[in-house]
C-alpha cells in the first residue's frame, strides 16, 4: 500500500468520526446559575414562605391612611396607644386587647381576605377617643380587610380596608412556639407589694410575693399554701402595679438548657382573674 493511499484512508476515517460525533447526543454543560440567585433576581419566582399566623403574637407598629402615609382619625389613633395594640389567632378565634376593651370572635382566611364573625367585646367605659378607636378597629376587622403576610424577620401582617387604610403588625413567637410546648396552666396570687429578697447576682432585689391557688369544679378557690413566697423572676406579659393584689392565670413552661443561675421554668400571663386595690395601712 502506498503512503498516499494510507493518508487518504486516515483522512476519510477522521471525517466519519467527526460526522458521527456531531449526530450523537452530547452531555449538557453544567449550569453556572445558582437557583437561589435566580429566585433573588425574580422575586415572583421564589416560593412564598409558609407562615403560621397562630404561631405569633401580632403587635401593631403602624396605622396608615388611604394614601399609605401615617394618617389621622380613630383608626390611626390605634398606632399611638400607650399599651401597644395586639392581635392573637388561636383555635379558630381572633382576639385583641383593643384600645380600651378586649374583643374577640371566630375567623377564617379566604382568598387573601380576613373574615371575622361578629366580635364580642368587654364593656369597660373609657375616654371618648379610646372608645372611637375600638369602634374603628371593630369595623375594620368585621369589614373583611385584605390579609397579607410577609416572610420578613420578624414577619409582617398587613390588614387593609376597602378604602386603603391599613394596620401593619410585627409578629413575635407565641410562648408556645418559643418554648416548644403547650405549657401547663396554673393560677398564682400576687401580693400588692414587692418585698426585699436575697439574690446572689442582684443586690437590693425586690421580688413579687406569690402563692399558688387552685379552683375546684365548682369554681371555688383554694390556696395551696397560706404563706407568701418570693418569686425570683418576672412574669412574662405582667406589669405589677404597687398596691394592687392580683390573681393571675398563667402558663408555666420548662426552659430547655437555661443559662447558669437562670430559672429552669418560665411564667407567662394568660389573663388577670381577680384584681383588688389594697389599702395602705401605714
Amino acid at each position: 500500500m502506498s503512503l498516499s493511499t494510507s493518508l487518504v484512508r486516515l483522512s476519510l476515517a477522521a471525517s466519519v468520526a467527526v460526522v458521527l460525533g456531531a449526530c450523537s447526543p452530547q452531555p449538557e454543560a453544567p449550569s453556572t446559575t445558582d437557583p437561589a440567585t435566580e429566585a433573588a433576581a425574580d422575586p415572583a419566582a421564589a416560593p412564598a414562605p409558609e407562615i403560621d399566623v397562630t404561631a405569633y403574637d401580632w403587635r401593631l407598629t403602624r396605622a396608615t391612611g388611604a394614601d399609605g402615609q401615617v394618617g389621622s382619625g380613630p383608626l390611626a389613633a390605634l398606632g399611638t396607644l400607650e399599651r401597644p395594640l395586639e392581635l392573637h389567632f388561636a383555635e379558630g378565634r381572633l382576639s385583641s386587647n383593643g384600645a380600651c376593651n378586649g374583643m374577640g370572635g371566630g375567623y377564617r382566611i379566604e382568598d387573601g381576605t380576613l373574615r371575622v364573625d361578629t366580635l364580642v367585646q368587654t364593656q369597660r367605659a373609657c375616654r371618648g377617643d379610646l372608645m372611637e378607636a375600638d369602634a374603628a378597629l371593630s369595623a375594620l376587622l368585621e369589614g373583611g380587610p385584605g390579609f397579607a403576610l410577609a416572610g420578613l424577620t420578624p414577619p409582617v401582617l398587613t390588614l387593609t380596608a376597602d378604602d386603603g387604610r391599613a394596620l401593619v403588625f410585627e409578629g413575635a413567637p407565641t410562648p408556645e412556639a418559643f418554648y416548644g410546648s403547650e405549657g401547663t396552666r396554673m393560677f398564682m396570687e400576687v401580693a400588692a407589694e414587692r418585698e426585699p429578697c436575697s439574690h446572689p447576682l442582684i443586690p437590693d432585689m425586690r421580688c413579687l410575693m406569690v402563692r399558688e391557688v387552685r379552683y375546684d369544679d365548682a369554681g371555688v378557690q383554694t390556696r395551696v399554701s397560706e404563706d407568701w413566697e418570693p418569686l425570683y423572676q418576672e412574669i412574662g406579659g405582667y406589669t405589677h402595679e404597687p398596691g394592687v393584689r392580683n390573681v393571675l392565670r398563667l402558663k408555666r413552661f420548662d426552659v430547655a438548657d437555661p443559662p447558669a443561675d437562670a430559672p429552669s421554668v418560665a411564667y407567662v400571663l394568660d389573663m388577670v382573674v381577680e384584681s383588688e386595690t389594697v389599702p395602705d395601712n401605714d
